[in-house]
């Protein structure tokens, strides 16, 4: 049994073209590519069903796919000799007078002592049946094959891991805000990095106010995915103290600095307020918003750019805009943007000037903004969020301020009962009115100043009420001595949803009813 140098050249070659690839069915047309012409006329690879899908698994697998064919075939079902060569382990040589139309060769597919599926090699009556020779180099490419098969199998598996964690980690769907509507676009990096450190929020505050909130861990891979998690987590915590935008991002800096000194993040964060028309905006090394007017001019909004999250000990600030119902909001990473050996002022340029074109829909202008930016050859994720501001109409809004005296609740329950009946909403009058004075009598008792009541009126009933009181009540249960205690529980009980939060002059209270 002896080997040529041809014969050696032929085996290094084609060992380099079957272990090119992470993908199962480019691995075994490679390895049936590779046999035929030279060791065979026909060639067909069989591998295990359990290997396209990364879900199933391999223990028990015996059901098998013809995963490819030379020259093609339309799918040919595995003869019992490809299942006896896969049982024994060991290849299985038919002479042309056992097999038709000629001689004919099944060598498993194997890795680590575990059969992943058999290449079955025919040739035709014409030639030689297959000596030593033969079958030692059929065995090596398929030993070559199994491992790039293999490799394949765990590649799949890993992605399809990341893809889940990616997938519990960004939302899938935006919640719906009242004087908001929001579309949103994430792409990793590339089809070998699935996972990566972009994400995106969009989070309800006390007051129909709404959060947007972008961000990027530097980096790829499952630890950077892992980072970003655990911000985005902290982001949502702290949104719900309703802590101030540039505080948001103080205490957001602090957690990093515990996650360890290796991963930095920029973040911008947004709190847009519909009835004032403001938003209000707090950067750590993002890139800044892009506002975008109803004529189609827009802006790069003028914002302090911050330090990124993890550098530790370096102050954030806030600053505040006036918006204008019909504008668009376009924050993104800079992935969408950056262009390697580029600056990324130029990509800045094409950004905004493909936001120029007024009337186009949320999700039309996500797909202009990734097909002209070229996001099919990013090296860096992507993550977009863009926001259409519509506002809250002044007649869906009633305010007062009133003093804390023994008279108010009685006051507030006239207002109301007015309100409601000029909104169509005296139905749901009598509700408001009891919950909102266990709010205001609460407020009474502890305000020093003028207390605050805000209605709103959206796809639900808001009720909020201020006061300079800094201490949140609690919802407790109160016993059938108790003198008090039993407000909030009517409010728990009987609204929707409620909640608390300090406010940099004390603290606001809320309901909101189904209408």
């Amino acid at each position: 049994m002896n080997t040529t140098v041809g014969d050696l050249r032929f085996l290094n070659q084609a060992t380099v073209t079957i272990g090119a690839s992470l993908d199962l069915a480019e691995t075994a047309a490679a390895l049936a590519a590779a046999v035929v012409p030279r060791l065979a006329d026909r060639a067909t690879v069989y591998l295990l069903e359990a290997l396209f899908d990364p879900e199933l698994t391999l223990a028990l697998a015996t059901e098998l796919r013809q995963a490819a064919s030379v020259p093609a075939d339309s799918g040919s079902r595995p003869s019992p000799v490809i299942h006896r060569a896969m049982e024994s382990g060991e290849p299985i040589a038919l002479s042309s007078d056992e097999a038709v139309p000629g001689a004919s060769l099944v060598v498993p597919i194997r890795v680590r002592g575990r059969i992943l599926g058999a290449i079955l090699l025919i040739r035709s009556p014409d030639r030689s049946g297959f000596d030593e020779i033969d079958v030692l180099m059929c065995t090596q490419l398929a030993a070559q094959a199994g491992l790039g098969v293999h490799n394949a199998y765990l590649y799949e598996a890993e992605a399809l891991a990341a893809d889940t964690l990616q997938r519990s980690m960004l939302p899938t769907h935006l919640p719906r805000f009242a004087g908001v509507d929001l579309t949103h676009r994430y792409l990793p990096a590339s089809d070998t990095v699935r996972v990566g450190g972009d994400w995106f929020d969009a989070i309800a505050l006390p007051g129909s106010r709404v959060a947007f909130v972008v961000g990027d861990v530097m980096g790829h891979g499952l630890s950077s995915a892992a980072i970003m998690g655990q911000l985005r987590t902290a982001v949502q915590t702290l949104a719900a103290l309703d802590l101030p935008p540039d505080q948001v991002l103080r205490h957001l800096d602090d957690l990093a600095q515990g996650l360890g000194d290796t991963y930095l993040a920029t973040c911008v964060y947004v709190v847009y307020d519909p009835v004032a028309r403001r938003c209000t905006i707090a950067n750590a090394g993002h890139l800044p918003p892009v506002l975008v007017h109803a004529d189609g001019q827009n802006e790069l909004l003028q914002v302090p750019e911050g330090v990124p999250i993890g550098v530790g000990g370096i102050a954030f600030e806030s600053v505040e805009i006036s918006v204008a119902d019909g504008d668009r909001l376009v924050l993104c990473t800079d992935g969408l943007v950056e262009v390697r050996g580029e600056d990324i002022t130029a990509g800045l340029a094409t950004l905004r000037a493909n936001l120029a074109v007024p009337g186009l829909s949320l999700d039309a202008q996500c797909e202009v903004l990734l097909r002209v930016l070229h996001c099919s050859e990013r090296q860096d994720d992507v993550a977009l969020l863009v926001a259409d501001l519509h506002g809250i109409p002044a007649g869906d809004v009633a305010h007062w301020l009133l003093e804390p005296r023994r008279t108010t609740p009685a006051r507030i329950r006239r207002l109301i009962r007015a309100t409601m009946g000029a909104w169509g909403l005296s139905a749901e009058s009598d509700v408001t009115e009891l919950l909102a004075t266990e709010l205001v009598t609460n407020a009474v008792r502890y305000a020093t100043r003028p207390i605050e009541l805000r209605l709103l009126r959206t796809d639900a009933l808001l009720c909020e009420v201020s006061d300079d009181e800094f201490r949140l009540p609690i919802l407790r249960h109160a016993a059938d001595t108790d003198e008090g205690g039993r407000g909030l529980q009517l409010v728990s009980r009987l609204s929707r949803r409620w909640g608390a939060s300090r406010t940099t002059s004390g603290k606001v209270v809320w309901f909101e009813q189904t209408i």
